[in-house]
């Protein structure tokens, strides 16, 4: 056997033959045996060594078995180790209470029958290892716990770095559609307009008619995409502004009514905030679009001092986050409140629509104009 798992076991006799013949007796187990002849010795033996079970003899000069007991008992290492008394036959009927007081497991009379002694002492090295393996196992899965809640962490961080990227990204992108493109189809619509009024003939005038239309239709192309991918009116007039024009965007394109209650002061939130609660009703609107089939939609945004609300009602066919935890959307917009330390909680049952409630912190005070 690896000595390594080994059972270290403590044997206590101030009488050298005693000590010997249990350490003759157990040798045949392969444990570990430790001796000690008094029970200072037990003491710093019991500091020392994990130890798997003490056989104690009670009657020791100096510091007795029961003290001893009492001490090593009171040690955080060795409070849990069981500990059985060796005692003659004369001492067992005065002392077996006494000993249980200090801790005692079990008893042993002198002299000790080998067969009883072995296969008690086998009883709680197996405990031991037992326990061991235990704790190792509790160790390892306390590891792994470790490693996986870094692992989300980082993710987390991940997911809100490309979030954060993403935003950047498209906000660019807005710009650069709305500033290069839209100039450039500016002024060819200025340059047709010039050449209709320097026309005269016919088939030419009705040419650049036609491309004046197919300018018209472009630029709108083009505003409808660059507001897509960031909605000027978000940065230029806030949050507030820009939920109700999303929601009358929705109402205009789906037909579902959507009364709109805002706080009685106007606010001003950091851009990350105001963002992230813009996204998020994007796709609580998209969600309800394609899966509700409501015919209205009730919109709060409210705040306290240190909170920013955003709660949606429908009277759809009903929804449960239970039924929507491997959404993709749903994922999305936890995350997104997540990152901020917010949540998104998800409420309804068929037939009597849906609730999203959404909370973030507010990381800085609140501007009121």
């Amino acid at each position: 056997m690896d000595v390594a798992l080994k059972a270290n076991i403590l044997l206590v006799d101030d009488d050298p033959k005693s000590l010997y013949a249990l350490h003759a007796l157990l040798e045949s187990l392969d444990q570990s045996l430790l001796l000690a002849r008094s029970g200072e010795e037990a003491l710093r033996c019991a500091l020392d060594h994990d130890l798997a079970l003490i056989l104690l003899d009670v009657r020791m000069p100096g510091i007795d078995g029961f003290e001893t007991a009492r001490l090593i008992r009171a040690r955080e290492r060795s409070q849990l180790t069981p500990i059985i008394f060796l005692t003659a036959a004369a001492d067992k009927v005065g002392s077996i209470f006494r000993g249980y007081e200090v801790g005692a497991v079990d008893y042993l009379v002198k002299p000790l029958v080998p067969e009883v002694l072995k296969s008690k002492v086998s009883v709680f090295v197996d405990l031991h290892r037992k326990g061991a393996a235990l704790s190792r196992e509790i160790a390892e899965r306390r590891v792994a716990e470790q490693r996986a809640r870094e692992s989300e962490e980082k993710l987390r961080a991940l997911a809100a770095h490309l979030i954060t990227v993403r935003e950047e990204e498209r906000a660019h992108i807005a710009r650069e559609i709305h500033d290069e493109l839209g100039q450039v189809l500016t002024g060819l619509k200025m340059d047709v307009a010039w050449l209709e009024n320097s026309l005269n003939d016919k088939s030419l005038l009705e040419k650049t008619e036609s491309m004046r239309r197919l300018l018209d239709a472009t630029i709108h192309t083009v505003r409808k995409i660059s507001t897509g991918l960031r909605p000027t009116v978000l940065d230029e007039m806030g949050l507030v502004e820009a939920i109700s024009w999303q929601a009358t965007e929705f109402q205009k394109r789906t037909g579902v009514r959507c009364p709109i209650k805002f706080p009685a002061e106007t606010v001003t939130l950091d851009q990350d905030l105001s963002t992230t609660t813009f996204r998020i009703f994007q796709e609580i609107l998209t969600n309800v679009a394609r899966h509700s089939s409501a015919t209205k939609l009730d919109i709060e945004l409210s705040h306290s001092d240190d909170r920013l609300v955003l709660d949606v009602t429908d009277n759809g066919v009903g929804f449960s986050e239970a039924n929507g935890k491997r959404s993709l959307g749903l994922l999305g917009m936890k995350e997104r409140a997540l990152r901020l330390g917010g949540t998104v909680n998800i409420t309804g049952s068929p037939g009597e629509g849906t609730r999203v409630l959404v909370s973030i912190p507010i990381a800085s005070p609140i501007a009121k104009l």
